[in-house]
């Protein structure tokens, strides 16, 4: 905290700057080298397609999916190195008791969007791509072009993603008095809807998609009521 208050206002946007840059230039070059596989990272983003072929429309349409994959891809593997370099920034300006929360709860920001994206690859979207698959026919052959299959790819992954953070948020409103366990006991039917209302905004516009956003959203609430229980009990017995 001391060091903190010693930073002028013009060290502190150097130091802002100093960061940006890194980011920018770690998502810049991990992008540069997803680009030079992009076929490989295309073939991965198929695998729960079992063997469906893309098309596209336009001239300029796979070119452009390329590069939207390899930036994406670029994201995903700088995230350690993203979220390092913000409480890098961040942590001098707390004390030495907030640093031991501030932390670890970093380290459980990547390691829930990480395994939000696995849950989702390996268990959610095979289920939602094979129901929507499962619509061909004879009559009906599924056409899919680059550009729309990447994006309702990347928007269902970075949904799951986001909706894994659920734990972790009601951790820490649990540990600031926030909110309590019987406080949210009481309001479960309403934290129902409100999941249903949030499975809408986050996943692509159809209801299978919605509903299989759902269920894992409502375990991740159910999960979050634990942490906060545990957490009361600890803080009773201190």
């Amino acid at each position: 905290m001391d060091e903190i208050a010693k930073m002028s206002l013009v060290q502190h946007l150097e130091e802002l700057r100093y960061r940006l840059f890194v980011i920018v230039g770690f998502v810049f070059g991990f992008s540069l080298v997803c680009f030079a596989f992009v076929d490989q990272l295309r073939a991965i983003i198929l695998l729960p397609a079992h063997g469906l072929s893309l098309v596209y429309l336009s001239p300029p349409e796979a070119f452009l999916g390329n590069i939207r994959l390899a930036f994406s891809s670029g994201l995903f593997f700088s995230l350690p190195i993203i979220l390092y370099q913000i409480l890098a920034f961040i942590l001098p300006g707390f004390y030495k008791e907030e640093r031991r929360v501030l932390v670890p709860s970093f380290l459980a920001i990547g390691f829930l969007f990480y395994l939000g994206l696995i849950f989702g690859y390996y268990v959610v979207f095979p289920l939602a791509i094979n129901f929507f698959l499962g619509f061909a026919g004879e009559e009906l052959v599924p056409m899919f072009t680059f550009q729309n299959y990447l994006g309702f790819f990347l928007r269902f992954h970075f949904a799951f993603s986001i909706v894994f953070q659920l734990p972790l948020i009601m951790l820490i409103l649990g540990f600031l008095g926030v909110v309590s366990y019987k406080t949210l006991g009481r309001i479960r039917k309403y934290a129902v809807l409100l999941i249903i209302i949030i499975s809408a905004i986050l996943t692509p516009p159809d209801f299978f998609s919605q509903l299989l956003m759902v269920g894992p959203l409502y375990l991740l609430f159910e999960i979050g009521m634990v942490l906060i229980r545990l957490v009361e009990r600890r803080r009773k017995r201190a």
